[in-house]
């Protein structure tokens, strides 16, 4: 039998090949001063999907071209509890120590947009009360992995629908 290539080594490669992928798309935002931008947040999914797509095509290519369902679903969830990591740590640093008012660009951001829904301000000033507890560096570390990982979680159900194909039984 040859030596096949684990789920868990494949997921610790595109985790962190990702992982760097999300730190420099997130800090080309921050930077840009785009941190609001509703499009360009929804490119973090296609990303991690495109992602979770590559890790399995790259698994069954190391596995002779056989995946079950249940190794991309792990596959996927893994790589992304990896990603989750590498991008929920880089965020915490980032508004931690490099760029600890960039809290209140997206608090700033985030009031202008309900400005321009015309929200009274009695809702948006409860909108920001709220919002402050989840501002935080931890809080949103947590939120992030967790996030991350559900999307995972939801991708990779498809994903790996797709790209399976078991072993033959008798080879």
């Amino acid at each position: 039998m040859e030596n096949q290539t684990t789920t868990t080594r494949t997921a610790l490669k595109w985790g962190v090949i990702i992982g760097i992928i999300s730190i420099l798309y997130s800090t080309a935002i921050m930077v840009s001063g785009q941190i609001g931008n509703q499009v360009l947040g929804y490119l973090v999914y296609l990303i991690i999907a495109v992602g979770i797509y590559l890790a399995m095509t790259d698994f069954k290519k190391e596995n002779q071209g056989f995946m079950s369902y249940g190794q991309g679903l792990g596959l996927g969830v893994l790589k992304c509890t990896i990603v989750g990591l590498i991008s929920g740590f880089f965020t915490f640093a980032y508004m931690k120590f490099i760029d600890p008012t960039i809290t209140e660009q997206m608090m700033k951001k985030a009031v202008e947009e309900m400005e321009k829904k015309g929200l009274p301000d009695d809702q948006i000033e409860k909108a920001m009360e709220y919002s402050k507890m989840f501002m935080n560096p931890g809080v949103l570390f947590i939120v992030g992995l967790i996030g991350t990982v559900f999307i995972g979680l939801i991708l990779s159900l498809i994903i790996a629908a797709i790209l399976k194909k078991d072993r033959p039984v008798f080879e």
